[in-house]
């Protein structure tokens, strides 16, 4: 008996556990689709703009000094870490291109939606489930405002646009980085670490790396404004919904990287063949 009790608290606790999943799953695709509906005329809008551009400064603008250093960084290590197998190959002046096609194409979308998805994913969660816990929302709503349009939407846009362009200064800064590490430590030769760059990289590496990172941005915008907007009741509600607005979109940043990969790379196979990077 005792057994079967157990079994059977185990069977609804898990059956509990997944409609809830299911059912937040949903709200959030509801939420996102209402968000969404006001994009067209949130563009169009005087209005609009005067809501998005105070968010591009403090999204865009204030994430650029850390984005930047970064990325000049991750170029740094990638040249630390591939110089010595690739001078012992023979193929030390091919190993900047590599580098660049490594963070153009990959690690400089990702690294800058986990960037954000830090920075900014928790600090918009913070700020929206603070004004849902003080019922500064309910307030917007009595007043016939709807909050989504009025503090969603110019948060998600900013996320939306802001992203690729935060990638393009991480991308920036990593072929320098790396460049400075090639040719001051290393001593490499210069002129063929842009030439073979200019070479293999191509607009397609550049133009795939913005692609996701525009995926990322809205992952990013959606998911802390939710967690924001459907935070728990007090201090400890707050704290939960900025972890879980990190954790849910460096996931789902992941996710996305991997099916967009997969899609990607199947175009680039069928438009353009076969290209050897060596």
């Amino acid at each position: 008996m005792a057994r079967s009790n157990a079994l059977t608290a185990a069977l609804a606790g898990f059956g509990a556990g997944t409609l809830a999943t299911l059912a937040n799953f949903g709200r959030f695709w509801l939420f996102s689709l209402h968000a969404l509906s006001f994009v067209p005329v949130e563009l169009v809008t005087v209005r609009g703009w005067r809501r998005l551009l105070p968010q591009c400064f403090h999204i865009g603008a204030c994430s650029v000094p850390v984005i930047m250093l970064t990325g000049m960084f991750i170029g740094m290590v990638l040249i630390v870490q591939g110089y010595e197998q690739f001078d012992a190959a023979g193929l030390r002046d091919r190993l900047g291109a590599i580098v660049n096609i490594s963070i153009a194409a990959e690690l400089g979308p990702v690294l800058a939606g986990v960037m954000l998805a830090g920075r900014v994913g928790g600090a918009l969660a913070a700020e929206l489930g603070t004004m849902n816990v003080t019922e500064q929302l309910l307030a917007l709503r009595s007043m016939g405002a709807d909050p989504v349009r009025h503090l969603v939407v110019p948060r998600f846009l900013a996320c939306l646009f802001l992203t690729p362009l935060l990638t393009a200064y991480a991308d920036l800064l990593g072929a320098l980085g790396a460049f400075g590490i090639f040719v001051g430590v290393y001593g490499g030769p210069p002129e063929p670490y842009w030439a073979f760059t200019r070479e293999i990289v191509q607009l397609w590496d550049l133009g795939t790396g913005l692609i996701k990172a525009l995926f990322f941005g809205a992952a990013i915008g959606l998911v802390s404004c939710y967690k924001g907007f459907h935070c728990r009741p007090g201090a400890e509600g707050v704290g939960q919904a900025c972890t879980q607005s990190f954790v849910v979109s460096f996931i789902l940043i992941l996710m996305l990287d991997f099916f967009l990969n997969v899609v990607l790379n199947g175009l680039y196979s069928v438009w353009y063949g076969y290209r050897s990077l060596i």
